[in-house]
């Protein structure tokens, strides 16, 4: 065999060349000041617009369910069951804002944009796939009892 061994460092390289590895490290570090940006709008703009109803910490939002419910003065719950129903709702609103930016800000306008823009002309498949198609065209031929290399009819 004439491959040439890479070995582990070598292959641990060629995985992080890759593009899918960089462009999803890309969406992550995106995705972390992204975050932010939407915890802000939250803390700042959605809990004081709630706080105006009701309290302006989402987090306080809570039902005791079973027995008397006491809390230390850290806040921690010491006596009783409680269902902190107010975080669940802070994250929804925080998904919700969340998925409302992304569509609004990032694939609507993207949409509209290659909505306008011309159609290019059919891209030549990829080597990869013209050699996949070749390779299925002879185990086709192959099973058939015709010659391997002889070109297939087309479709």
């Amino acid at each position: 065999m004439s491959e040439k061994k890479t070995g582990v460092l070598g292959g641990f390289k060629a995985f992080l060349m890759r593009g899918n590895v960089i462009d999803l490290a890309v969406a992550v570090v995106i995705g972390a000041a992204f975050t932010n940006i939407v915890n802000s709008v939250v803390k700042g703009v959605i809990n004081p617009v709630v706080g105006a109803f009701g309290t302006k910490d989402l987090e306080r939002y809570a039902s005791c369910i079973k027995g008397p419910c006491a809390r230390n003065a850290a806040g921690e719950v010491t006596k009783g069951v409680v269902i902190q129903w107010g975080s669940v709702l802070s994250a929804s609103l925080t998904f919700l804002i969340t998925a409302a930016v992304v569509y609004f800000l990032m694939l609507l306008p993207m949409k509209r944009w290659q909505e306008r823009k011309p159609p290019a002309e059919a891209e030549k498949p990829a080597t990869e796939v013209e050699l996949l198609t070749e390779i299925r065209d002879a185990l086709v031929a192959q099973r058939r009892g015709e010659d391997p290399g002889a070109v297939p009819a087309q479709r």
